[in-house]
């Protein structure tokens, strides 16, 4: 499972690079069976997540290749339609792969996915737009089973705007006869970022970053397509929410600050001093550091959830009552309990959490539980007294490559130890 050891009280200064996007790259890596031929991603995070969606492609017949952050995938004799069912259950957004391998080979098969437990995610809203657009689906002890003859014209309104879901209609799309117009979807920036690399493939794709994106079918994608992935904003949150914590002077480089305008308002109302620049922001604390009345989490561009962990962790430590309601996921409170270990004042009401905040935090062994929450957990440890161990860093290392490293050169005392 591996730890994290991190003991409390240095402020942290400097500056710190963010690294790809771990939610934009995992579809993109999806995304590569479907031209039969090279794709050359860079930036890519060297993240446990990655290396699940690298297996999963190698098992499928792909050749993969990887040095530093560059990975290159050759999908033209991809002989596999099934996704082995022991590395779906690894990593939830392996589902992806669905959409992507019916695209191109009329039939694919996976199991229910797995990965970080939220509570419920169901995928209903992926199948049902499958059935909509002809792809018949089969439930087999829990292996999805689909086949299609060919993708049918229609107009998909889903009932939540779902990432996955956006994601995976589009992909089994691409070849669509006619167009494909999906109604409330996803906004997010992983979004846009994925079907970026899908027009440089050759798809046609309009409407990314809106609620209505419409797909027009081609027959056939490029053999070569290089590109860059998007930084990972919900890093760059973070490390944003530790400088707040240790009440540092951090500049966070290699970023699209636009896609953090949710947070960096969190941020000016509890008093930190935010620069924007054109690709990085400097926060640096202004004074005391005030609580807020309430913050809820909803789909970009709102506050999102998967920065509610840190955010939680820095208003912990402000000394006032904050209010957090939680509206994504149900089981977001696993860090909860292990928060209050140190000391924090965290009750939980239904999916309202109710922070208390307090300046004194004291180090013990607490327990990663998922990713974000085991991000909350090394920001509480940056400023408890004494030392913090981290356990499950298994859960930290799929969505932050070399945390500790990039902590320790902004002034941390922190090691990760691996099994």
């Amino acid at each position: 499972m591996g730890k994290y050891i991190i003991k409390g009280g240095n402020k942290l200064s400097g500056e710190v690079f963010v690294s790809g996007a771990k939610n934009a790259v995992l579809p993109i890596l999806a995304s590569t069976v479907l031209n039969g031929g090279i794709c050359i991603l860079k930036n890519v995070p060297m993240l446990l997540d990655t290396f699940v969606a690298i297996d999963i492609l190698k098992d499928l017949g792909c050749e993969v290749s990887y040095r530093e952050n560059t990975v290159v995938v050759n999908s033209k004799n991809m002989n596999k339609t099934d996704v082995k069912e022991d590395l779906v259950k690894k990593m939830r957004s392996s589902i992806i792969f669905l959409g992507a391998i019916i695209s191109r080979f009329k039939q694919a098969s996976i199991s229910y996915p797995g990965g970080c437990n939220l509570g419920k995610r169901p995928i209903d809203f992926h199948l049902d737009a499958f059935e909509k657009i002809g792809i018949k689906i089969e439930d087999d002890k829990n292996i999805i089973k689909a086949t299609v003859d060919s993708i049918k014209e229609n107009i998909i309104v889903l009932p939540f705007a779902s990432v996955g879901a956006t994601q995976n209609i589009i992909l089994a799309s691409i070849f669509v006869k006619g167009k494909i117009v999906i109604k409330n979807c996803a906004k997010e920036p992983e979004i846009i970022d994925m079907v970026r690399f899908l027009r440089k493939m050759g798809a046609k794709i309009y409407g990314e970053g809106t609620h209505i994106i419409t797909i027009e079918g081609v027959e056939k994608l490029n053999d070569i397509v290089e590109y860059t992935i998007m930084p990972d904003r919900i890093e760059a949150g973070t490390f944003l929410c530790m400088s707040a914590i240790t009440n540092g002077d951090v500049t966070v480089k290699g970023i699209i600050p636009q896609y953090l305008t949710a947070l960096l308002d969190i941020l000016n109302q509890i008093g930190c001093n935010i620069q924007i620049y054109k690709d990085s922001i400097k926060i640096k604390n202004k004074d005391v550091l005030k609580p807020i009345d309430f913050l809820e989490t909803k789909p970009y561009p709102y506050f999102p959830t998967d920065l509610q962990p840190q955010i939680m962790a820095l208003l912990a430590t402000i000394c006032g009552t904050s209010i957090i309601k939680e509206n994504i996921f149900e089981a977001r409170n696993k860090h909860i309990s292990e928060l209050n270990k140190l000391g924090c004042n965290i009750i939980e009401d239904s999916a309202t959490f109710i922070i208390n905040g307090k300046n004194n935090l004291y180090g013990k062994n607490v327990f990663a539980k998922d990713l974000r929450g085991g991000a909350s957990l090394i920001m509480a440890g940056l400023v408890a007294q004494g030392e913090t161990i981290v356990q499950g860093g298994c859960y930290i290392d799929r969505g932050y490559e070399n945390i500790d490293k990039k902590l320790s050169l902004l002034g941390a005392n922190i090691k990760g130890l691996k099994d």
